[in-house]
């Protein structure tokens, strides 16, 4: 009797501290752990549906171009879009991607034929810069993506 009652009493010690570590083995969801919230992501509702036919799945912030040297470079030939002279080297070493477009920096619009066989993102422009397409955010100026001489 006296070993059954033991017997029970660690059970019982056994089942509350395990209840008690399982939400310190929870899964803190979205990798935000420590006490933080996911800050709402869970209420997206059908926002998801909305974007799907954007390239970027419309994630504004998360933004790479989707097109490589060579494709640029042979629609600026098939458009005879060459002979653009590129940048002096002062200038060219201020113009890097993540950094905002240096002030004074001459940039021409690219032309519609070239435009519209470009990849679009809401928010972001294409420009020519010397012999160089850049990416550029029109909020902020800021330099997303360089293809380098593509107008040569």
């Amino acid at each position: 009797m006296n070993n059954r009652r033991g017997l029970t009493a660690v059970l019982a010690t056994l089942i509350t501290f395990s209840l008690s570590a399982t939400p310190v083995l929870a899964n803190p969801g979205n990798g935000n752990g420590g006490g933080h919230s996911n800050n709402g992501n869970g209420h997206k509702g059908n926002a998801g549906q909305r974007t799907e036919h954007r390239k970027n799945g419309g994630k504004p912030d998360h933004v790479e171009s989707d097109i490589s040297y060579a494709v640029a470079r042979q629609l600026a030939v098939n458009l005879g879009l060459t002979g653009y002279q590129s940048l002096p080297p002062g200038i060219a070493k201020n113009l890097a991607r993540g950094k905002p477009l240096p002030p004074g920096i001459a940039k021409k619009t690219v032309p519609a034929s070239m435009l519209g066989q470009l990849p679009y993102y809401p928010g972001y422009e294409w420009k020519i810069v010397g012999d160089n397409l850049v990416l550029i955010a029109l909020s902020t100026a800021v330099v997303t993506a360089i293809i380098n001489g593509v107008f040569d």
